[in-house]
């Protein structure tokens, strides 16, 4: 008998984030192939008779292929399990859904993709700013801040960064932002633009740096945070930038 193959958004990190389906399919997985972008507090709902396998690659500090991902997680479901390849965020948005739902369709493993709540959308609730508003942002889009060898992407769209009525996601962005905000400005992104790095989105310890763009590579390097980072820019978070000064931290106390 074979099983099936879950893609499964984990959400940005918050456990109440997870979707009614998503937490009923960890309840009743039998191996779960996860990322290092997952939250501890979300791994400790899978159920102990599971298989736990970390396959994560972020940073390079893990050296496993996606060919090898793919190769286990169809060896598994072919044996008869419920595989669930549980991701950061949304499985659909800068995680090789494609490559790994190609994999199951290659070996006739049945396949289906439960989304999440992507790292923009959580942080955005969690600082009360919307995306797109009528006075300042027509428009979202998520950008790569890496191509598949690690450094900037050649083929990014300048002129949609440029575009001051956009608000713009930048996922994985650290070891390339600088680079970035230079090319991007030279083809006309006002370095005054607001924006946000923001850390370990949801979570109890959440790190935002705010500062115009053209300063926040640097404000980015000095904070030297830890955890999963996400930059986001626009005039949408003008307010806010004009408001917070040094990083602010969800476990901050103030009084």
């Amino acid at each position: 008998m074979r099983g099936k193959v879950y893609l499964v958004g984990a959400g940005p990190g918050d456990p109440e984030l997870l979707t009614v389906k998503a937490l009923r399919l960890l309840r009743s997985a039998d191996a779960v192939l996860h990322d290092d972008l997952v939250a501890p507090e979300i791994l400790k709902l899978i159920p102990s008779t599971a298989q736990l396998h970390n396959v994560g690659k972020r940073c390079g500090k893990k050296k496993i292929l996606q060919g090898e991902i793919n190769c286990l997680m169809v060896a598994l479901a072919a044996s008869g399990l419920r595989v669930i390849r549980l991701k950061g965020g949304d499985p659909l948005i800068f995680a090789r859904a494609g490559e790994e739902i190609a994999a199951c369709q290659a070996a006739a493993i049945p396949v289906d993709v439960v989304p999440g709540i992507t790292a923009a959308q959580g942080a955005a609730s969690r600082l009360g700013i919307p995306l797109t508003d009528r006075k300042h942002a027509r428009r979202v889009q998520y950008v790569t801040g890496h191509a598949h060898d690690g450094n900037l992407p050649a083929d990014l769209d300048w002129q949609s960064l440029a575009d001051p009525a956009t608000t713009s996601a930048i996922y994985m962005p650290t070891r390339t932002l600088a680079a970035l905000v230079t090319k991007a400005t030279a083809e006309g992104l006002d370095p005054q633009t607001p924006a946000l790095a923001i850390a370990n989105a949801t979570r109890p310890n959440q790190a935002v740096i705010s500062a115009p763009i053209g300063e926040l590579p640097v404000r980015l390097a000095q904070a030297a945070l830890t955890g999963p980072v996400l930059v986001m820019l626009g005039h949408v978070f003008g307010e806010t930038a004009g408001a917070r000064s040094g990083v602010a931290r969800a476990d901050q106390k103030t009084g």
